[in-house]
């Protein structure tokens, strides 16, 4: 009996710190985002699709990387663009054109903190089959 009630603790808190384990790993979702698929087509290997993302004020693409890559043009808003080390790389007003960074040592979120949406007009160019973007945690910045 003793050895029960020694181990039904041990057992509790190893799914105790287990389950923290996982809902801290967890992806990070977009918030207030809508993407259209405009067009998709693969040639020579490669997937080409265009798509046209709004950002609603206050939404997020959520943290993610491009396995391809990414070539777009801010249409109205304007978008923040934060990188893992929790700093801001870029600040795009209508009119800029925007390119990221592949691979999964590129990790960033996109953030709509105006009062208007953001919309974007994106190309991304993948090996066919690979996804458009990798969701990933929170690196561990003060936003999402």
């Amino acid at each position: 009996m003793n050895a029960v009630r020694r181990l039904v603790p041990s057992a509790v808190a190893a799914i105790l710190v287990s389950t923290v384990s996982v809902a801290t790993a967890s992806a990070t979702p977009n918030v207030g985002l809508q993407a259209e698929t405009l067009s998709q087509a693969t040639v020579d290997g490669h997937d080409y699709v265009t798509k046209e993302i709004t950002i609603a004020p206050g939404g997020s693409t959520g943290w993610h990387w491009h396995p391809g890559r990414v070539f777009g043009v801010i249409r109205a808003g304007t978008l923040t663009h934060d990188v893992a080390d929790c700093s801001v790389d870029g600040v795009y007003p209508a009119g800029s054109p925007i390119t990221e960074a592949s691979g999964a040592d590129n990790v960033h979120i996109g953030r709509n903190l105006g009062p208007d949406p953001v919309v974007l007009w994106v190309i991304y160019i993948d090996l066919a089959g690979d996804p458009l973007s990798v969701d990933v945690p929170n690196p561990g910045c003060p936003f999402e």
